[in-house]
This record gives C-alpha cells, sequence and structure tokens, in this order.
C-alpha cells in the first residue's frame, strides 16, 4: 500500500511480542527502525540484529518518566535521521496470571480485592506508561516531525497507537489498563484533528486476545479453550497479523484514516 521509499520508524516496547512483529514488518518493507525496549535489553539487541536492512537502531527508555521519554525521541531523530512513523506500543497489563494484550505481570487490582495503596499504585503505575508515556512521546515526535521537512513524495508523519477492546468490554480485574486504552483511544482522536494541518494523521488499532509468548500459559492452561471461544474463528489473533494491520494504517497513502479507533477482534466484540 503506497510509496516503497525508506522511513524512519519509532516502535515502542518493540523487544517481544507485537511490538518485535511490528519492527520486524517495517524493516521487511525497507524501513529503517529504532528498536525500543525499557528493560529486556538481550531480546531486544537479538531483534536488533536479526532485522532486514541497515539503518536500525537500539534505545533503552522508561516511558513512565518524562525526562526520558524526550531522551528516546531526541535518539530516534538522531539514529534516523527523521521519524515519519511512531507506533505507540508499549504498555503495562498488571495481571499475574498472564498479559493476553503485552504488558507485565504485576498484581491486578479489583476493587473489591485490594486495598487503597494498591489501588492508587495500580492506577499510577498503569496511567504513567500506558497514557502518559504515549502523550508525552507524541507530543516529542510531533515537534521532530513538523520542525523536519517531509521525504519528497512522502507525508510528513504517521502516529498509529495500539489501543484495546479492553476499552469497551471492560476489565474489572485490571481496571487501569480498560481505562488507559479508553483514555489512549480518545488522545488519538484529539491529536488527528490537532496534526491534521500539519500532515501528520492519527489512528489507533484497538486489538483483542493476541498470542504472545507472555500469554502462552493461559492459551496452554484449562482457560485457553474458552479464550479462543470468544472469537467465532476459534483462536486467538497473532503478532504478525497485528503488525501487518499496525504496518498498513501507517501506510504513506494511508492518511483518510485518521481519527479511527479500528477494532481488530475476530469478532470476539462487537460494539
Amino acid at each position: 500500500m503506497g510509496s516503497t521509499a525508506t522511513r524512519g520508524v519509532l516502535v515502542t516496547g518493540s523487544s517481544r511480542g507485537v511490538g518485535a512483529a511490528t519492527a520486524r514488518a517495517f524493516a521487511a518493507r525497507g524501513d529503517r527502525v529504532v528498536v525500543h525496549y525499557r528493560s529486556a535489553e538481550a531480546p531486544a539487541r537479538e531483534l536488533l540484529e536479526s532485522l532486514a536492512g541497515n539503518g536500525h537502531a537500539l534505545v533503552r527508555a522508561d516511558l513512565s518518566r518524562p525526562d526520558e521519554v524526550r531522551r528516546l525521541a531526541d535518539e530516534a531523530a538522531d539514529a534516523l535521521g527523521r521519524i515519519d512513523v511512531l507506533v505507540n506500543n508499549a504498555a503495562l497489563f498488571l495481571d499475574p496470571a498472564a498479559a493476553p494484550e503485552g504488558g507485565s505481570r504485576r498484581g491486578d487490582h479489583r476493587i473489591t480485592d485490594v486495598d487503597y495503596d494498591a489501588w492508587v499504585r495500580a492506577w499510577q503505575t498503569t496511567l504513567a506508561t500506558n497514557l502518559m508515556g504515549p502523550a508525552n512521546l507524541t507530543w516529542c515526535v510531533a515537534r521532530h516531525m513538523i520542525a523536519t521537512p517531509p521525504a519528497a513524495g512522502m507525508p510528513r508523519g504517521r502516529i498509529v497507537n495500539v489501543g484495546s477492546r479492553g476499552a469497551y468490554r471492560g476489565e474489572p480485574d485490571v481496571p487501569a489498563y480498560g481505562a488507559s486504552k479508553a483514555g489512549l483511544h480518545a488522545f488519538g482522536q484529539s491529536m488527528a484533528i490537532a496534526l491534521a494541518p500539519e500532515g501528520i494523521s492519527v489512528v489507533s488499532l484497538a486489538p483483542g486476545f493476541i498470542a504472545t509468548d507472555m500469554a502462552a500459559t493461559l492459551l496452554d492452561g484449562p482457560g485457553g479453550a474458552a479464550i479462543r471461544a470468544q472469537s467465532p474463528f476459534d483462536r486467538v489473533a497473532t503478532p504478525e497479523e497485528v503488525a501487518r494491520a499496525l504496518v498498513t494504517l501507517a501506510a504513506p497513502d494511508a492518511e483518510w484514516v485518521s481519527g479511527s479507533v479500528i477494532d481488530f477482534n475476530g469478532a470476539s466484540y462487537l460494539r
């Protein structure tokens, strides 16, 4: 879809799962990719070395820290020469059993089961990474995009947010996660309006359950069949097909999708 010209792409949370598959998909297209990680340096370096083409780079940053977010944007822009695409993928999923749509295992926070301090910590931690992180990084990257003349025949920028069906169906065990993704969807729509005059489109993808390594225990366990049965296709998404959707939404000629929140859950949740 669109031009095959090389672009500079920053994919957050790209050491594993959907982020890693997305980095591979952009690199296979011929783009130059910054692989971002927070703590999983070994798989991030392994991914970097496996990417097709050249001009890729590795940057570590904690998205919950505004100073590190700014540094991530600056280092990515320096490494790539320009940032044409930002994929806001990194997220925390605070559930001890599994992280079905990506994230970390830190403990659930069902309102009837946790004390107030645990409740507050869960919300602060989740929103800092899942909502404030993408918001701050979008500010920083958008400034780079606006300050850099677009390549010949190319749009100035594409921003794709990885949301979740959890924003709509409810997440009683991890309400901060669902709320953070709902906020990310709303943020993306606001940015679609704000950045359109600059030639930057913003769109969000809302996946359902994804077969990542972190979800393997749950999928292979006694509840796996019920999870797959949520979709009439009787399966869950693969990281690769989510990555293909993200690359399509970031295509140079995909401007008119800007402002959309696109369900991507195999008819497992309809609204």
